[in-house]
């Protein structure tokens, strides 16, 4: 039985990680070197991401954008700056304690999706699991939730040559969330998809951050896929250069519903 400084102990545990940022970005300098010349990929970057909100980092090529989702998914570390992610500071954290901490932590979704061949969805999903302690009854659980999530409960068994772009990264937007991370973290997510197909993804984001609750960062190049998002951050040459909130957030389940039917459909 848990006593009352137990419950008093738990409940405080509970306030204090919904007070909490996801993300809290202190002053992050990231230099490469690069013979004689380092390359100072970031300079003093500041940011702080809170629990539920859906946040796009957008930039051109060579913004510093990817340097920066790198050190947002424990993928690198930051040369000078502190990183606290979900009350943990990542800024010194080993290769090894890195691993650890994007299992936990993080939920990835990339532009190739990433999955393996000749496994089927339900086990694709269920892979990072595979490096916890949950049982095998509880992997398969956990994962036909996460599918059933993004639509995908009547395909579980499919292998990801029967499936199309958008349900493979469906697939992969389901193993990210497999591990109840407190950070999905999307990179270019449409970038192999057509516009239909793209709408169709964001609208799994949209769902996820307002029906879930679940912090969304994406990161892109795109400005009509950063409207998706209830926050824009722009950065240039290694700075943030703008952070502003979307007056007027593009809104997919309203475009899906506006888009022509497909063929098939039709017949």
């Amino acid at each position: 039985m848990i006593g009352s400084n137990g419950r008093q102990h738990a409940v405080a545990d509970v306030q204090a990680r919904a007070s909490r940022p996801v993300i809290g970005l202190e002053h992050i300098d990231k230099v490469y070197a690069a013979g004689a010349a380092p390359v100072h990929a970031l300079r003093d970057v500041s940011l702080r991401v809170e629990r539920g909100e859906f946040v796009a980092i957008m930039g051109a090529s060579g913004s510093g954008k990817s340097t920066l989702m790198n050190i947002l998914g424990c993928l690198d570390r930051p040369t000078r700056g502190r990183y606290l992610l979900d009350g943990i500071d990542a800024s010194r954290l080993s290769k090894d304690q890195r691993a650890d901490i994007r299992n936990k932590k993080i939920g990835f979704v990339f532009q190739g999706f990433n999955l393996l061949p000749r496994t089927s969805a339900l086990e694709n999903v269920e892979l990072p699991l595979l490096y916890t302690h949950v049982t095998a009854h509880e992997r398969v659980a956990r994962s036909r939730r996460a599918l059933a999530l993004v639509g995908l409960a009547a395909r579980e068994n499919s292998h990801p040559n029967q499936l199309s772009g958008g349900q493979q990264q469906r697939v992969a937007i389901a193993r990210s969330l497999v591990n109840n991370p407190a950070l999905l973290l999307a990179d270019e997510p449409t970038g192999n998809l057509d516009t239909r197909t793209s709408v169709e993804i964001m609208n799994i984001f949209q769902q996820l951050n307002t029906e879930q609750g679940i912090t969304i960062v994406l990161v892109t190049h795109e400005a009509d896929i950063a409207e998706y998002a209830r926050r824009i951050v722009v950065v240039r040459d290694g700075r943030i250069v703008r952070d502003y909130e979307v007056e007027r957030r593009r809104r997919a389940a309203e475009e899906i519903a506006n888009l022509p039917p497909l063929e098939e459909d039709v017949a």
